[in-house]
């Protein structure tokens, strides 16, 4: 078996690094580096998927795209069990909704912020409505945090690994007050010698 992840600097697909460092699967490391000037990611990308995307996981002759779908293919695929509640369960409904919610929700008022604010005066009329929502989708995840400090259960999930990039957006943004189980769960994915192992290998990201 050899798994190899295009990993790009500054990305989402840190998360990927985190959960192979937790299943402690061996990879491969290929990176690349956002243009410095506009941002995006080398055309050397395209060459692995037409849209020049990461994270991508290459298993065994298929390349996986989408975070939530690598994750959950090494959950499901290597797992043995770990990191998912037992199929079926009520927690298992919560962790396929979490999973989903990371990209499909969380990541839209995120994403909508970092474009418009390239944008200077003329995004204004915008800000209000995507600050709002920032913060209702912040809200939400606090609210959705378990006494345990996590989202599904009381340990850690491939649900965690996902939301842990938005909720690192929160902290990054100063909104660590505002949200402080957010805040909290940040600084335990952090203190994780698996996360740190990813971090090392990966470098840093969006001031991690």
């Amino acid at each position: 078996m050899t798994l190899i992840v295009h990993h790009l600097n500054n990305s989402r697909s840190q998360r990927i690094l985190w959960a192979l460092e937790e299943l402690g699967l061996p990879y491969e490391l290929k990176s690349y580096q956002r243009d410095a000037v506009t941002n995006l990611a080398p055309p050397e990308l395209k060459a692995v998927h037409p849209l020049g995307k990461s994270p991508l996981l290459e298993d065994q002759g298929d390349v996986i795209e989408e975070s939530g779908a690598i994750i959950q293919y090494l959950l499901d695929t290597y797992g043995e069990g770990r990191f998912q509640p037992a199929s079926g369960s009520k927690n298992a409904l919560r962790h396929l909704q979490f999973m989903h919610f990371a990209e499909g929700s969380a990541m839209t008022p995120i994403l909508l912020q970092l474009y418009t604010s390239r944008l200077g005066e003329a995004a204004a009329p915008l800000q209000p409505r995507i600050q709002e929502q920032l913060a209702s989708h912040f809200g939400y995840l606090e609210s959705q945090l378990r006494p345990s400090g996590h989202f599904v259960g009381d340990d850690w999930t491939g649900a965690d690994w996902m939301l842990s990039f938005p909720a690192e957006i929160a902290v990054m943004q100063g909104q660590g007050a505002a949200f402080p189980k957010l805040a909290d769960f940040v600084a335990k994915a952090h203190a994780r010698p698996a996360w740190q192992r990813a971090r090392e290998k990966g470098g840093a990201y969006y001031g991690y």
